[in-house]
């Protein structure tokens, strides 16, 4: 009665230990943690800021100066000579500079600053995406893992009673050392193996525990992930990815960007027309005012060939943008055309393991019992073991494969939760 119900307790503590996380723990957590994302957000915050200096050159710009000589050397005419005075002077002045038109050059300036902020805010939520993606990916790979180790398990169990029966059948002279080291053997692999899967789940948590700032215990619990199967169309796919996916947005909004600053270089070679005014006070041996309103344009006739050479790699900028556009969306289709025919293909694995996994547990069943009898060898026994395993591995693997294929699918469709 003492150890049943020590048993219980020490169940309880186990049960109170054992930690659950779902994937949108795991993603929330992550998308907090993440510095990248941290980093890209100061970089959104600079891109308005670089805004707002693109604005102010419309708004008035006012400057004030202030000058101080202690000693100045002024030449007075008196009597048909020139006289030399030695005194300080001083003088405060402030100018106003209020721009009036520039071919559009500042508006065009303006924008293509609006259009880095919009890049910086689609970069962001492309590192987003690709996080989420990344978080789905360890999560799934740890559950693979979780059920790869039930079957390895399983296996292994197996292939101990196996071995167990070659020692004692060698014992009654049914069968021989070498089917006893035989097994032996592949009971040697099955432990190899099973280690490897519990290594490939223990280092998916760690990962997992780095993106998300917090430690997962290895006995954590994972929900099941429920992943939807409703294959679009090609071309429907196509078009949600031409639509959605944040990288062709960015490089649609860098064409954008970069005609923009083709218009600006252009209105370069045009100059610019401003109103000025100043107002200053001046002590230099008589102290005065004086002020001044004026308009001032300003034309540049000849720059050593800069302004043109400025219009020029803006304008190759725009072009080899669009480029960079067209080649993306086709990298993306063909990406997309890819993976929906591994989709197919998996499906069509799914069904066909299943079919051997249902033959070959038959087929286990009877080659054990003949080799109990003597009937079969060890060579058929393991033969239809490692067949059996490898239709149940082959199973998961490709479910794995289907909802990798769906995160990567979501992802390019622009998804970042």
């Amino acid at each position: 009665m003492i150890r049943y119900l020590s048993f219980l307790l020490l169940s309880s503590l186990l049960m109170a230990d054992t930690q659950t996380i779902t994937i949108d723990e795991c993603i929330e957590k992550s998308l907090s943690n993440h510095p990248d994302l941290k980093r890209l957000s100061l970089t959104l915050q600079k891109s308005k800021s670089a805004s707002d200096i693109a604005k102010a050159d419309y708004l008035p710009q006012v400057t004030l100066g202030a000058q101080y000589n202690p000693t100045n050397t002024f030449v007075m005419p008196q009597n048909g000579q020139f006289n030399t005075i030695h005194d300080d002077n001083w003088l405060l002045d402030a100018v106003l500079n209020q721009k009036i038109y520039d071919f559009s050059k500042t508006t065009s300036l303006i924008d293509a600053s609006k259009q880095d902020e919009k890049i910086a805010s689609l970069s962001l939520e492309q590192a987003k995406a690709l996080l989420v993606y990344n978080v789905k990916n360890l999560y799934d790979i740890a559950l693979f893992q979780i059920s790869s180790i039930d079957v390895r398990k399983k296996d292994l169990q197996a292939k101990e009673e196996l071995y167990a029966q070659a020692k004692a059948l060698v014992i009654e002279g049914i069968k021989t050392k070498a089917d006893e080291a035989s097994i032996l053997s592949a009971l040697y692999a099955a432990i190899e193996s099973l280690a490897v899967a519990e290594a490939e789940h223990e280092r998916a948590l760690a990962i997992l525990s780095l993106y998300t700032g917090e430690k997962i215990q290895d006995n954590t619990k994972l929900e099941q992930r429920k992943v939807s199967y409703d294959m679009q169309e090609q071309e429907s796919l196509r078009q949600s990815v031409a639509s959605n996916n944040f990288e062709l947005k960015a490089i649609s909004e860098e064409i954008g960007k970069n005609a923009l600053l083709y218009s600006a270089a252009k209105a370069s070679n045009y100059g610019s027309i401003d109103a000025v005014a100043s107002l200053s006070h001046q002590n230099s041996l008589n102290e005065y005012d004086t002020s001044m309103v004026g308009i001032i344009a300003k034309f540049p006739l000849y720059s050593g060939g800069r302004l043109s050479a400025q219009s020029q790699q803006a304008h190759i900028a725009t072009e080899a943008a669009k480029e960079s556009y067209n080649a993306k969306r086709l990298a993306l289709n063909e990406e997309i055309e890819t993976l929906l025919i591994d989709i197919k293909r998996y499906e069509y694995t799914i069904k066909t393991k299943e079919a051997i996994i249902e033959s070959s547990k038959a087929a286990k069943e009877i080659t054990h019992a003949r080799y109990k009898e003597g009937l079969s060898t060890y060579i058929e026994v393991l033969d239809a073991t490692t067949t059996h395993l490898y239709a149940e591995l082959g199973l998961l693997e490709a479910k794995f494969n289907i909802n990798k294929i769906q995160n990567r699918l979501a992802y390019l469709k622009g998804e970042n939760r």
